[in-house]
């Protein structure tokens, strides 16, 4: 069905592709709600101050997708950058590499420690947890307990504030797909080199990755003209806080936060946090979807920006801190991801990273408080000397992650069912679907949203698709044969 209208919550990754794939057909009419006042790309977006350009979380442009990738290439070009990929994990005083370099491992280990961590693993593998239901026994089963303690369960339990066993073990089998002791050892020595799209690398390995020049934001700033050059109205500053479905119609009418009406819509594809959009649908739903949406829990996270003088402290994209001394989780190094990011080439811009809940005490902490704490913990990892401080900058970011407990799966199942009442809600991306997503995925469940639009049927269920390329081409390959696929959850 040609000429219909489209609402989109959202103009991150997922609702952007889905403007951009729906205004490239033509017959659609397209209005994106944002409620940013500034930026597109939701937390692939990209921040200035003072001519420094810096990511919400840092953004690899890494995909099996074919179709992602030709549409990364499509929207940016040239614009985009081969950079290489550099982390490294900082526990007990030392920096190792990440993906694990076999030797270096072993050498700052010990002998012994070594030693152990493979016993652990044997035992993990001869005696493993069966059906793994947590973050901790799925691991444990991929690494061996030993392993865990040292390299996951810090980090973890920091970025999501709760214990390792109270985390999905779904999001782990998400997360660290494919990844063993044994797959990573065997790509330490034999290190994987970057095929095309679609072949069967491990993400977690790649060495190599794509990035916009002027960071993650220049991709869906670029893509957001793109689409108000074909006719998609984009909406900035402009929070939808009402949902509602005509019965006698079909239409769906919106109101944001000042009031305004928009209606007349034929779907509404929705990358807003679940939670919220739930609350907001004014249409009558049973109790139990209203309870599982308030047991749906997010993670906020504060960034710290510092503006050092270069002293080359380290050339890593980003370090992840595996040590309960400080509370910084990531540090990202924003020269690496791209050099145009810094504008002055003696100096360095560093982003700490600090996961919290909104509202708690490091939430509410002052720009000065977090700058000291900051400036402190980068001095006790080694990373910088408070002398060299010339500027910062600090970027809440709240709902940045959906926390994915051992609850949410049960808790977004029922919300799915009682959302099958209301034909042409569509729920794409990390937040709209409340369930892991890299960029990439993100963007898969939106493509696959506009071909169902487009079929006028559900063709693809998007709650299948994950970070890999697999179910897209299962999909397409059933598609073409006129094959079925299982409906969506949420009806069209």
């Amino acid at each position: 069905m040609n000429n219909q209208n489209i609402a989109i919550l959202g103009a991150g990754p997922a609702g952007l592709t889905a403007a951009y794939m729906l205004a490239k057909n033509g017959n659609y009419t397209v209005d994106v709600f944002e409620k940013d006042p500034n930026y597109v790309g939701g937390i692939s977006r990209t921040e200035t101050y003072k001519g420094y350009q810096f990511d919400i979380g840092g953004h690899r442009f890494f995909s099996k997708s074919k179709e992602v990738e030709d549409l990364w290439t499509e929207i940016l070009g040239d614009e985009l950058l081969e950079r290489p990929r550099s982390s490294r994990i900082f526990y007990d005083r030392q920096f190792f590499s990440y993906p694990l370099v076999a030797g270096e491992a072993l050498r700052k280990l010990g002998i012994w420690e070594s030693l152990l961590c493979v016993i652990s693993y044997l035992k993990a593998k001869l005696f493993p947890v069966r059906n793994p239901e947590n973050f901790e026994q799925w691991v444990t089963n991929q690494f061996g307990r030993r392993l865990y303690h040292i390299f996951f369960k810090t980090y973890t339990e920091k970025v999501w504030g709760i214990p390792c066993h109270q985390i999905s073990a779904d999001w782990a089998a998400q997360r660290i797909k494919g990844l063993s002791l044994s797959s990573a050892i065997f790509n330490a020595l034999f290190p994987p080199r970057r095929g095309q799209a679609g072949e069967a690398v491990i993400k977690t390995l790649i060495d190599t990755f794509r990035y916009p020049k002027n960071g993650p934001g220049q991709m869906w700033q670029t893509c957001r003209q793109r689409c108000e050059h074909l006719g998609v109205r984009i909406h900035m500053d402009c929070a939808i806080t009402s949902l509602e479905r005509a019965d006698n119609t079909g239409k769906w009418l919106l109101r944001n936060h000042t009031g305004r009406v928009f209606d007349g819509y034929d779907y509404v594809i929705s990358s807003a946090p679940l939670r919220e959009v739930v609350w907001s649908i004014n249409n009558p739903l049973p109790s139990f979807v209203l309870e599982a949406a308030g047991n749906l829990q997010y993670r906020d996270f504060i960034t710290v920006v510092l503006i050092l003088k270069e002293r080359n402290q380290f050339a890593d994209n980003w370090i992840y801190i595996h040590d309960p001394a400080v509370r910084v989780g990531r540090v990202q190094n924003f020269k690496s991801w791209s050099p145009y990011m810094v504008p002055d080439a003696e100096m360095a811009c560093y982003g700490l990273e600090y996961f919290c809940f909104e509202g708690d005490g490091l939430w509410t902490s002052t720009n000065a408080e977090l700058e000291q704490m900051a400036v402190g913990e980068m001095e006790a990892i080694g990373l910088c000397q408070a002398q060299d401080l010339i500027d910062s900058y600090v970027v809440r970011q709240p709902k940045a992650y959906p926390v994915y407990d051992r609850q949410y799966l049960d808790q977004v199942e029922q919300i799915k069912q009682g959302l099958q009442a209301l034909p042409g809600l569509i729920l794409v991306g990390r937040n709209g679907m409340h369930k892991y997503n890299n960029q990439d995925h993100s963007m898969m469940t939106a493509m696959l949203a506009v071909r169902n639009i487009i079929a006028g049927k559900p063709v693809y269920d998007l709650w299948k698709v994950n970070q890999d390329a697999e179910y897209h081409e299962e999909g397409d390959r059933l598609a073409n044969s006129g094959g079925r696929m299982v409906p969506l959850a949420v009806n069209q």
